[in-house]
């Protein structure tokens, strides 16, 4: 069935797997999601700071092909025209194949994420979505300088004859690098997927009505 052509139930049940990945992170920082493709990607913006750990106080945008996504212009510090993101489904920019997006969080630490869909399928109505997968490594913590100035701080942390050592062990508090809590994860995309359960019954009741002759 061609994708424009499904019903509103359909469309809206529609289901991607992403996974995301913090570029040039070593060892690489990684996500996977299960997410409606009927989601905005202000949405999907939502899902991946929910589960990379981060605090929504910085820019972002999305990059597909050569387009640009992000927020409105009255709340965008930056000079780029981009497109609005919360107008934008993110089934109207994947292929039924696999589709790579660019995402950028924070303009100046620029943490680089490559996310990557694939099987996009019609999903079980009766399970929440988005819902957390899987992943390994903890994100680094926000403003600490990108990925090199993250490094930077690891290594003085590991050691103990570092001149800035005690300085980062107390910044860094009980942050560990190799382990993360996904409880906050599964916690946040659950609320997602309560916001969407009115609108997924609406459509449900309407697709079982019959139509009138």
């Amino acid at each position: 069935m061609n994708r424009s052509a499904k019903s509103a139930f359909e469309s809206y049940n529609e289901i991607a797997t992403i996974r995301i990945e913090l570029v040039d992170s070593d060892p690489l920082i990684w996500r996977e999601v299960e997410v409606p493709t009927s989601i905005t990607l202000k949405v999907l913006h939502d899902v991946i700071q929910a589960v990379m750990g981060w605090f929504d106080c910085h820019l972002w945008e999305f990059t597909i092909g050569e387009r640009r996504y992000g927020l409105p212009p009255d709340e965008d510090w930056g000079t780029e025209p981009r497109f609005e993101a919360a107008k934008v489904r993110l089934r109207d920019v994947v292929s039924s194949g696999s589709t790579t997006i660019d995402y950028l969080y924070d303009f100046g630490d620029s943490w680089e994420h490559r996310l990557t869909v694939t099987n996009i399928r019609q999903g079980d109505p009766d399970r929440s979505c988005p819902r957390y997968v899987g992943g390994e490594q903890n994100a680094p913590p926000e403003d600490c300088g990108g990925l090199p100035g993250f490094y930077e701080i690891l290594s003085a942390v590991a050691d103990p004859d570092h001149p800035d050592h005690a300085e980062m062990v107390d910044w860094f508090d009980d942050y560990a690098p190799d382990t993360f809590d996904d409880l906050p994860i599964k916690y946040t995309l659950g609320r997602i997927a309560n916001q969407r359960n009115a609108v997924r019954v609406r459509l449900a009741k309407k697709k079982a009505t019959p139509s009138p002759d």
